[in-house]
């Protein structure tokens, strides 16, 4: 089983955060799908690809978007330094194939799905018929010459890829880039993968050179959170695998017009409407007359449950104008009669908050009372949010 592991997996991106997504490295002939908006990084994360695979063989760049000028002009912004990258503008799949067959390269990259085309079918460039057609034409090629492949898909309004949901059961792995434009910091993730686990993320901050890996992000995430300011927290939130301790922040003002909003940046705005409705009815605040805004410090994305009881907090905390103590790590998922549920993976975020020097973490009773292992932090359970409250001496 490990001779067949090691003949499986062909070579290692060497970017570690990608690595880590992929389930150890490229593999040979496997094709994949990257996804993600405009402008988020994906032909960067490409290029800087393309030159961690020095050595490794020829790699074809097949691009229907932009010129070679311009790809030329981003490599050297990106200090990319690979002799072997080959660059084609085209897109007509024939010529395309036939290229491939001349060269012979150990990778191809095709940017975009969408821009390809075939003349046997008369639809449009991008369609599904033609989206469908051209992918497997280059499984049927690549995957025959076991040449890896990286295909970037643009991905619509509601965030998925473009063309057919088929085109992502005809790949091996899918991956999807994601954040907000307008900050730094990028999450890879995996929702597909046929050589390992689809539990993993990648974490990058786009810079000037390039997406710079992060190899520890809570650090990073809460390292600009000097002051004590109420309404915010922090909370241990789960990407795949990895615990990421991130900052919430709540503001609670009077609504003016009669009518009060609800916003957030970074979670479901109506995850925030049914936990104001709880605090409401069991904490008996009056946010009926208040407009709430939350935001996700970063421009991370944080769809998991666990992050309930910080979202409970932090608005209880802006309201009633009393800090979150700062060294103190909030976890667990709130129910509709103000429960607060028990979470997975409890370990591991207890010791990513020990690890970053926090003193006290809240998590779920049914949580406290399965741990095994001891801690130098202050372990704190509650059963319901008026417990919570009570402890933070925000009732």
């Amino acid at each position: 089983m490990k001779w067949l592991v090691r003949q499986l997996l062909g070579a290692r991106a060497g970017i570690e955060e990608l690595d880590r997504v992929l389930g150890g490295g490229l593999v040979k002939g496997s094709l994949v799908l990257l996804g993600g908006e405009p402008g988020i990084g994906k032909s960067t994360l490409i290029l800087q690809i393309c030159n961690t695979v020095k050595g490794s063989g020829k790699v074809l760049y097949v691009s229907g978007e932009e010129s070679a000028d311009q790809i030329k002009i981003r490599a050297d912004r990106l200090g990319i330094n690979n002799d072997e990258i080959m660059f084609l503008g085209e897109t007509d799949i024939d010529i395309i194939e036939q290229a491939i067959n001349d060269m012979k390269p150990k990778l191809v990259i095709i940017d975009s799905i969408q821009t390809m085309y075939s003349d046997t079918i008369t639809s449009a460039a991008g369609t599904v018929s033609q989206v469908r057609e051209i992918t497997a034409r280059i499984m049927r090629l690549c995957k025959g010459q076991d040449i890896t492949t990286i295909i970037i898909g643009h991905v619509t309004k509601d965030g998925n890829i473009a063309g057919p949901r088929v085109l992502e059961h005809m790949v091996d792995t899918v991956l999807y880039l994601e954040g907000e434009r307008y900050f730094s910091y990028r999450i890879l993730r995996g929702v597909k993968n046929r050589f390992g686990s689809t539990n993993e993320v990648g974490m990058f901050e786009m810079q000037n050179e390039g997406l710079i890996e992060i190899s520890n992000p809570s650090s990073v995430l809460i390292s600009e959170r000097d002051d004590n300011p109420s309404g915010s927290v922090i909370v241990a939130s789960m990407e795949g695998t990895r615990p990421l301790l991130i900052e919430l922040q709540a503001l609670t003002t009077t609504s003016v017009f009669g009518m009060p909003r609800r916003a957030t940046n970074g979670i479901d705005h109506n995850r925030l409407t049914l936990l104001i409705a709880v605090l409401e009815k069991k904490a008996k605040m009056a946010f009926g007359t208040q407009d709430v805004y939350l935001n996700v410090v970063s421009g991370i994305r944080i769809t998991e449950p666990a992050i309930d009881l910080g979202v409970i907090l932090a608005a209880s905390s802006s309201y009633k104008n009393i800090p979150i103590p700062t060294d103190c790590v909030v976890i667990g998922e709130v129910g509709l009669t103000g429960e607060v549920r028990a979470v997975n993976l409890i370990e591991k975020r207890i010791k990513e908050a020990e690890k970053l020097g926090f003193k006290k973490c809240i998590i779920p009773e049914a949580n406290r009372k399965s741990l095994k292992e001891k801690y130098k932090i202050e372990i704190v359970g509650v059963k319901n949010i008026q417990e919570a409250m009570i402890n933070l001496k925000i009732r």
